[in-house]
């Protein structure tokens, strides 16, 4: 007797290996999913300009870094006292201008350059709702907390949502290897302060939006983390406090399922030793010289260069 309808990945004919570089853009899930691909000791960039939602910000985000277009004091706005870009998360933000562009501009340098050595690009798409920053008439990523009056809300229609979507393959295609695979997902974290029914015509939009746009590339790929979490795991003891994002149980069983249908075998096994690498590395004693500890100590750093010998990337 079943008692879920579960959800599962389709196995891809390509598989991540160890040596693999990822890249990976968009909300915060996707940096959580990112997170577990640093701890598992694979290469991987996320996020150059903070956590990104919406397809067109997105969009504009990959052209930059195709381009290696930097900023400079004019893209800048001021506000509270801090030099701010639209298009980047608030973590950019810093009380003078030049500490600002500096911590862009090396972001776009460093995504510019992994990039192009890139093997797999997965892009997390949070919702089709975009904000116009009407002194400027210019479409955000961001509104850093600035009062609502300066915004208007909407939607971004279809044919914005496809074009976008559309030129963030062929930017991708352009910079990275020739034989780069594109996987696309939707969060499945809900903006419920768009409202119930806004947030799943949002989302409707979005997997409506991919699936269009993707039917026209090879190597391009939808990947139901969404439905995962929605039908898989439609039980609220996934979620976190804010019953809104999932908790790190459900983000795991998303991450498992991913690499049973996307690691090799010897990425699966690298993973899962440096995840218990990485879980040892967490022990704390009270005596550095105890025996017993001296000797944890010396298996573990012995089990650390077993791993780097099978990489030629700095791992630990």
């Amino acid at each position: 007797m079943k008692f879920r309808t579960e959800v599962e990945i389709k196995e891809s004919e390509k598989k991540i290996e160890i040596e693999d570089k990822i890249f990976s853009i968009g909300s915060c899930f996707a940096s959580e999913m990112s997170d577990l691909f640093y701890d598992g000791q694979l290469q991987t960039v996320n996020n150059p300009f903070g956590t990104v939602f919406n397809p067109f910000s997105i969009n504009n985000s990959i052209k930059t870094l195709h381009d290696s277009e930097f900023y400079h004091e004019e893209d800048l706005i001021t506000f509270n006292d801090e030099f701010i870009s639209l298009d980047h998360h608030t973590s950019f933000d810093t009380r003078f201008v030049h500490q600002t562009l500096e911590k862009i501009n090396s972001k776009i340098e460093e995504g510019n350059r992994f990039l192009q050595n890139t093997n797999w690009v997965i892009i997390t798409y949070g919702t089709s709702f975009i904000y116009e920053f009407l002194p400027k008439n210019k479409l955000v990523a961001n509104c850093h907390k600035i009062p609502q009056k300066f915004f208007e809300k909407r939607l971004l229609t279809h044919q914005e949502l496809t074009d976008s979507i559309y030129n963030t393959i062929l930017n991708l295609k352009d910079i990275c290897k020739d034989d780069v695979q594109i996987l696309f997902t939707v969060s499945p974290v809900r903006h419920t302060k768009d409202g119930m029914i806004e947030n799943q015509l949002s989302k409707s939009k979005l997997i409506t939006a991919i699936h269009e746009a993707i039917l026209l590339f090879e190597n391009c790929h939808y990947l139901p983390i969404y439905e995962i979490l929605m039908d898989d795991l439609r039980d609220y003891r996934f979620y976190k406090e804010d019953m809104i994002h999932p908790n790190a149980q459900a983000v795991n069983y998303i991450f498992e399922k991913f690499g049973s249908a996307y690691f090799s075998n010897e990425t699966q096994e690298f993973i899962k030793e440096n995840f218990k690498i990485n879980k040892a590395l967490e022990h704390r004693t009270n005596d550095d010289k105890d025996p017993k500890y001296l000797e944890f100590k010396e298996k573990l750093n012995e089990k650390i260069e077993a791993q780097r010998k099978k990489v030629k990337h700095k791992i630990f």
